[in-house]
């Protein structure tokens, strides 16, 4: 029997057309799209409050979905899970509505909180831990021995907070209300937590930092400038030093 060339004739993949190609595209947008506004997000860390867990200049991805509230209809599909004590939390500023924070959640709906000589405790308890620092001990009372406003300056106090902390204040240990929790950052000394703007309401919340994806050493005072000029500057800053001042030791480094 002969075998007939002609008689296989190639196969040709059909050619995507413009408008299959234009839905393609849009699909992978609406996905990442869906994934960086319902999943993750990416923050930048601005400030030293949290050293040394978190540096100026880290990029953190945040988990948006675990932390989410908790909702009746899909609760069987979202790993949604209540924020524990002892865990990092990204957060709505309750004194700046346009403002995001990172601090540690030191207590949460019950607890009993105050700080003597810049210790914390937590239901009676001292609070440890090798996150912890301190670099300028004494000379705050109102910072030191929190809840206390004993010859303190309040300057840095939001407005209506002493009267709050006033009204869940018993026998000189502050009560974190049901919804709300109350925040603070690692580098103790120089953090603007709740000590000074009050709790964080449960709806402020947003998710908890996962890992850091990026490190750049980044000046300490590159976030207070609001120049375009100096915005500019250092981006190319960072594309001339992109190799040898990312911190490359923290990337992919667990946050916790």
């Amino acid at each position: 029997m002969l075998f007939d060339k002609k008689a296989k004739k190639k196969e040709t993949k059909p050619k995507e057309t413009l408008s299959e190609a234009i839905l393609g595209i849009a699909a992978v947008l609406v996905s990442g799209l869906f994934i960086i506004t319902f999943i993750i997000q990416a923050f930048e860390i601005p400030s030293s409050s949290m050293e040394d867990t978190l540096l100026i200049g880290d990029h953190v991805f945040v988990d948006r979905l675990s932390a989410a509230p908790r909702s009746n209809y899909i609760a069987w599909l979202l790993a949604y899970r209540e924020i524990k004590r002892g865990e990092i939390a990204v957060f709505i500023s309750p004194a700046q509505p346009d403002l995001h924070l990172v601090k540690r959640i030191v207590g949460v709906p019950g607890d009993r909180i105050h700080l003597e000589h810049g210790d914390l405790y937590v239901n009676g308890v001292k609070q440890t831990g090798s996150y912890i620092k301190h670099i300028s001990p004494g000379g705050n009372p109102y910072r030191d021995e929190f809840p206390s406003i004993s010859g303190a300056n309040l300057s840095d106090v939001k407005y209506d907070w002493p009267i709050v902390m006033h009204e869940h204040t018993v026998n000189g240990e502050l009560v974190v209300p049901d919804g709300f929790y109350f925040g603070m950052g690692d580098n103790r000394d120089i953090s603007l937590d709740s000590r000074y703007w009050g709790f964080i309401p449960k709806e402020n919340l947003i998710g908890r930092p996962l890992f850091i994806y990026w490190s750049f050493d980044t000046p300490r005072d590159q976030y207070d400038k609001t120049a375009w000029s100096d915005r500019i500057a250092f981006i190319f800053h960072v594309a001339i030093h992109f190799f040898d001042q990312t911190r490359w030791s923290r990337m992919f480094h667990p946050v916790h």
